[in-house]
């Protein structure tokens, strides 16, 4: 006998939405907040200056760190997603970010307090990559089960859109931050924009913590009298195979991360010498691209289909990662500007919008929240470190751009194959989602809500 789901309440699916989204936005704010300071600060403060070349190195690892932790927490928060809801993860991982980029703005320096330095800014990494690892997964899950059947696509790309609008706002406090004399930005400027973070933290609490949880989360826990027990163990048995598309095309965002941290590293280094104000407004006015792209993805997804766009985002990053590092290495400000809107606010934005989507969309309700957690850290936890990969790549000089263009094109590769190998699910109904024998239907009737 099924168990019919509790009737939505109305505006949750609006409410869904823009928890995830301002949630994303803190939640990336500060994890690009650190990625900036990594590439122009933090080699100067927590590392030994006498050798730049190892300095530089080893701030850049440090923000692969926090992705190396996520797929640990993704299991955790993932399994606790899917057993008591998706509200409690989300409310959990906002809180424990806000702290951790925080206590990052009050570290001592390694002036103060010697090698204890870059420890205690690789724990409170770790801290920010838990929860990074349950963020997306439980956004995305909560405003998917939302989302009217037609605009799935529509919905779920609220939270990549904060993501951007974090990634934005992270570039535009840097602005003023890094035009500040070197000794002001060293001693105390760079703290300032990880204290902020607070004030975004208690506006998305406000907001999350009055959240319902999705009628579909609920009808699967009325139906078995509670939620999956071990949703780990259902994945890997009877959901591998989406599990691993997932794991393959999360390696996208590598082009987010070779793009935020390593190109800005190259772009500012003595090897090419541009200025650093000027591409962090590359990144800025890419990311306020992204913020008008990304819906727009999201609602051709939802006519045509989450794999035709998924692929333009990820094969089109691919080419166009070597039309941006060339424009860099040839120092022309405006080829560089042009070339970096194209290629990641245009562009990556169409994998960017759908993702949420296409990968939640593999899973029933009862592990959805595990196999987005799971499948998309590991691929991110590739993403993170492939600054650090790109670092050596690019030879002792750090200027061999082609390489590192190369390797980002080879990691855009398994997110093409998972496309071309999934199930199109835009026009299964939600209550179907992750059956093997589910066929698309005509929902013309479905509900429609707007923001």
């Amino acid at each position: 006998m099924s168990v019919p789901a509790p009737p939505p309440s109305q505006g949750q699916p609006r409410k869904a939405a823009l928890a995830a989204w301002i949630g994303s936005a803190l939640e990336y704010y500060d994890f690009f907040i650190y990625g900036s300071a990594a590439a122009l600060v933090f080699p100067k403060v927590f590392f030994d200056e006498s050798d730049p070349a190892d300095a530089a190195l080893l701030s850049l690892a440090t923000f692969g760190v926090a992705y190396a932790a996520r797929p640990v927490g993704a299991l955790f928060l993932g399994h606790i997603g899917d057993r008591l809801g998706r509200r409690k993860i989300m409310v959990f991982t906002l809180v424990l970010m806000g702290l951790s980029t925080f206590l990052i703005g009050c570290l001592p320096t390694r002036a103060q307090v010697g090698g204890l330095a870059p420890l205690f800014l690789v724990l409170c990494r770790v801290l920010q990559g838990i929860s990074a690892a349950g963020e997306q997964a439980s956004a995305g899950s909560m405003s998917l089960e939302h989302a009217p059947a037609r605009q799935r696509a529509y919905f779920t790309s609220f939270t990549l859109s904060g993501t951007q609008a974090g990634q934005l706002l992270a570039t535009l406090v840097f602005l003023p931050i890094a035009a500040l004399p070197e000794d002001q930005l060293l001693s105390w400027g760079w703290r300032i924009p990880f204290w902020l973070s607070v004030a975004v933290a208690v506006v998305g609490y406000v907001i999350r913590r009055t959240l319902e949880e999705p009628p579909e989360f609920a009808r699967q826990a009325a139906k078995s009298g509670r939620a999956e027990r071990l949703p780990l163990a259902v994945l890997l048995t009877e959901h591998w195979s989406s599990l691993l598309r997932v794991i393959g095309g999360a390696l996208v965002a590598s082009v987010s991360t070779i793009f935020t941290v390593w190109a800005l590293s190259y772009a500012t280094s003595d090897a090419v010498g541009m200025d650093r104000s000027g591409m962090l407004w590359v990144g800025a006015v890419a990311n306020l691209v992204a913020l008008g792209a990304i819906p727009l993805w999201a609602r051709l997804a939802d006519r045509i289909g989450r794999r035709p766009v998924y692929l333009i985002g990820a094969a089109g990053s691919a080419l166009l990662m070597f039309g941006y590092l060339w424009a860099i290495s040839t120092g022309s400000y405006p080829l560089t500007f042009v070339l970096g809107v194209l290629a990641f606010g245009v562009v990556y934005s169409a994998a960017n919008a759908v993702w949420p989507a296409f990968y939640g969309e593999m899973f029933p309700t009862r592990v959805r929240l595990s196999g987005m957690a799971i499948g998309t850290q590991i691929g991110f936890a590739v993403a993170g470190f492939a600054v650090t990969f790109a670092a050596q790549i690019a030879g002792d000089g750090g200027d061999d751009w082609f390489a590192v263009a190369v390797f980002t094109a080879a990691l855009c590769v398994p997110p093409v194959i998972a496309a071309l190998t999934a199930r199109e699910t835009f026009r299964v109904p939600t209550e179907r989602l992750g059956e093997r024998d589910a066929a698309p239907v005509a929902v013309e009737g479905a509900q429609r809500a707007t923001i």
